[in-house]
């Protein structure tokens, strides 16, 4: 069933740049679960659908923005919302919690009147909110692929520093590792991954692929480093059966592989109950 993707362009770039989503949104949604944060790829999802948004307008005034893919507009919108929900959490600095639902309100908002000055729903932005195998062309490919090389690579260089502040942001912090910037600087990769993300999973679904595929983890993982084992592991299955069920079924991708993480953390939850019997 697997065998079709590799005989057109189009459908292996859509695999490929699945399995690298694949990795790196549960590996990024472990540190947002463990910081308790699950709620803001939600909030950024939301904002780069008003960038998406955003560009379709200006597409429509604008000739340089017609031929622009909205994607990267999202992208955009998703890191200046990361940032504003940071500054936002400081301005709230006892109720951090409110910077999320405010920014996902707004984005909410935003993008409801961008899509209707931009004459409501069309088939691109359908797709856009729900995920497509055909979504994928050979630059977006490249651009995932230099994306997944530099966030793989921060957090390589900066793991320990961001498990520290997961777990201990007070002792980390009078240790002496810069708190703001590296949490900018995860905000700002959790940003660009949504971005990316939206044009497989859908801007609606792509929170359950970092959130997910952790909650399934979390049942089996003895530790931190099989955490991230099991999470990505996870991902990747549910990318690819999502990816081939969606294909041969006609359906959008995005709910396929979000019924296939749900499936998965219903076994491992029956799993580890049987176990613990």
């Amino acid at each position: 069933m697997i065998d079709v993707f590799f005989q057109y362009d189009f459908l292996r770039y859509s695999l490929f740049t699945g399995l690298m989503i694949g990795f790196l949104a549960p590996f990024l949604g472990v540190f947002l679960v463990v910081r308790r944060l699950s709620l803001m790829a939600d909030a950024l999802s939301h904002i780069t659908l008003t960038g998406i948004a955003f560009s379709m307008l200006l597409g429509r005034h604008v000739t340089f923005f017609t031929a622009l893919n909205p994607v990267y507009m999202g992208m955009v919108f998703s890191v200046a919302g990361s940032l504003l929900i940071e500054r936002l959490r400081f301005v709230y600095r006892f109720y951090k919690e409110l910077a999320i639902p405010i920014i996902l309100s707004a984005g909410i908002g935003l993008g409801v009147v961008f899509i209707s000055l931009a004459d409501g729903f069309n088939n691109d932005l359908f797709n856009y909110l729900f995920g497509s195998v055909v979504a994928i062309n050979q630059t977006d490919f490249y651009v995932v692929v230099s994306l997944t090389a530099v966030v793989t690579g921060l957090i390589i260089l900066f793991y320990k520093e961001l498990f520290f502040l997961s777990f201990d942001e007070e002792q980390a912090v009078i240790a002496g590792i810069p708190k703001m910037p590296l949490h900018f600087l995860f905000m700002v990769m959790v940003a660009l991954v949504i971005g990316i993300s939206m044009q497989i999973v859908g801007i609606l679904l792509v929170s359950a692929l970092m959130t997910l595929p952790v909650a399934c983890a979390m049942r089996l993982a003895r530790g931190f480093k099989q955490l991230f084992f099991y999470a990505v592991l996870f991902g990747e299955i549910s990318v690819v059966t999502g990816l081939v069920s969606a294909f041969h079924l006609d359906l959008a991708p995005g709910g396929t592989i979000v019924m296939a993480n749900i499936l998965l953390l219903i076994g491992t939850i029956i799993l580890t109950k049987k176990q613990s019997l």
